[in-house]
């Protein structure tokens, strides 16, 4: 692997480059949060060969979100779900864009 190789995964949104310690020290949480949202199913990090939990950008910022969520007062669970529905519905957002955009050429 080359030096450019591995500077394009860390800006893959997806590639899991954090570890749990670190992920929580940047969120300003604990590592039981993140625990704990992974529990709700709201993220799922990958593990490393050692089982260690990896997180990556993407997953950084649901956990952030949610994190808002519960420090303004909302159980984690419910938490959980309005990230969930916030995520699906940029999502559909992002489907009828395109969807408008090729339909109206």
């Amino acid at each position: 692997m080359t030096a450019d190789d591995s500077f394009r995964r860390l800006e893959d949104d997806d590639y899991p480059a954090y570890t749990m310690g670190r992920a929580a020290e940047m969120l300003g949480t604990t590592q039981g949060f993140l625990r704990a949202i992974g529990e709700a199913r709201l993220i799922t990090p990958l593990r490393s060969p050692g089982g260690h939990r990896r997180y990556s950008r993407y997953q950084l910022r649901i956990a952030a979100r949610a994190r808002e969520l519960v420090d303004s007062g909302t159980p984690i669970d419910a938490a959980c779900r309005i990230v969930i529905l916030e995520d699906q519905l940029e999502e559909a957002k992002r489907i009828n864009a395109e969807h408008h955009r090729t339909t109206n050429r």
